[in-house]
C-alpha cells in the first residue's frame, strides 16, 4: 500500500504552530487550575482538625506567627536601611510586635473573602485595609500611652505622619503574597497539629501573651505618668517603676518617643523654610 505524504506548506507550519501553542496554553490553564485547586483545598484545610476554618485557634495561630514574622521583618528591615541591628520588639517579652500579629488576623478575615478575586483587587483591598489599621494603631498608641513608635512626616504622601502611600504598597503587596502563599501553607502547617497537642499549645501561649500585653501596656503606660509627675502609690505600681525603668524601655523600646515630640517634629517640619525652597 502507498503511502502518500502531504507536501510540507506554510499553512501546514501555521497550523502546526497553531495547535502547538494552543496546546501549551491549555496545558497551562490546566496547570494553573491544579495550583488553584491545591490551594482551596488547603484553605479548606481539615474538618475534623481543632484548627478547622476561620475559629479561634486558628485565627490566634495566625496572629502568634504574625508578631514573630513582623519582627524578623523590621529586624531585617533596621539592618539593610540602617546598617545595624535594633530591638524591634513590640512587647517586653519574646520576639513579637503584636501589630503585624492584629493586622494578619485583619487581612485574613477580610482578604478570605475576596480570595477568589483578581491580584488587583486583593492587592488594593490589602493595601487600603493595612494603610487604615497602621492609621489607626498610631492613633491609639499616642491617645492610650501618650507615645508613637513610627513618624512619617517627613516622607511623601502621608496622613498625619501615621500612614504614608509607600506602605500602603508594602500592605498590598504582603497581602496579596499572604492571602496566595502564606495563608493555605500556615492552614496546613497548624492543621496537621494533632488536635490536643495544638489545643493545649494555643492556650499555654495565649495565657503567656496575655500577661505580656498587659505587663508591657502597663510599664509604658507607668512611664508616661511619670513623665507628668505622678508618682507611685502603692506597691505594685513601685515594683513597675524599678523594674522597667525610663532606661530599661528605652533599650527595650527605642524608636518609641513621646507624643509631644512628634508634634514638635511636625511643627518644625511644617514651618521650615527650606520646605518651600
Amino acid at each position: 500500500m502507498k503511502r502518500i505524504f502531504a507536501p510540507y506548506t506554510v499553512a501546514n507550519g501555521f497550523t502546526l504552530f497553531t495547535l502547538f501553542d494552543r496546546g501549551i496554553v491549555m496545558s497551562l490553564k490546566k496547570s494553573k487550575a491544579v495550583v488553584y485547586a491545591h490551594r482551596q483545598k488547603q484553605m479548606e484545610g481539615d474538618p475534623y482538625s481543632f484548627a478547622h476554618g476561620l475559629n479561634f485557634y486558628k485565627l490566634f495561630l495566625i496572629f502568634m506567627v504574625g508578631s514573630v514574622i513582623g519582627f524578623v521583618v523590621e529586624t531585617l528591615f533596621c539592618f539593610f536601611v540602617e546598617g545595624f541591628f535594633e530591638s524591634r520588639k513590640g512587647l517586653l517579652y519574646g520576639p513579637f510586635i503584636p501589630v503585624y500579629g492584629f493586622g494578619a488576623v485583619l487581612m485574613t478575615l477580610v482578604l478570605y473573602r475576596y480570595r477568589n478575586r483578581s491580584s488587583t483587587v486583593i492587592f488594593l483591598v490589602a493595601a487600603f485595609l493595612g494603610a487604615a489599621f497602621e492609621f489607626f494603631c498610631s492613633w491609639f498608641q499616642e491617645v492610650v500611652f501618650g507615645t508613637v513608635s513610627w513618624e512619617y512626616s517627613d516622607s511623601a504622601f502621608n496622613l498625619q505622619g501615621r500612614t504614608n502611600v509607600f506602605f500602603a504598597i508594602c500592605w498590598g503587596v504582603m497581602g496579596l503574597v499572604f492571602i496566595n502563599y502564606t495563608l493555605p501553607f500556615l492552614t496546613e502547617l497548624i492543621e496537621k497539629t494533632p488536635n490536643r497537642i495544638g489545643i493545649c499549645i494555643s492556650w499555654v501561649l495565649l495565657v503567656f501573651m496575655v500577661f505580656d500585653i498587659l505587663i508591657s501596656s502597663i510599664a509604658v503606660k507607668r512611664q508616661e505618668m511619670r513623665r507628668e509627675g505622678y508618682p507611685a502609690t502603692n506597691s505594685f505600681v513601685a515594683f513597675i517603676d524599678r523594674t522597667y525603668t525610663d532606661e530599661y524601655l528605652k533599650q527595650v523600646f527605642p524608636n518609641m518617643q513621646p507624643a509631644d515630640e512628634k508634634h514638635n517634629k511636625e511643627y518644625s517640619n511644617q514651618f521650615n523654610p527650606q520646605n518651600y525652597l
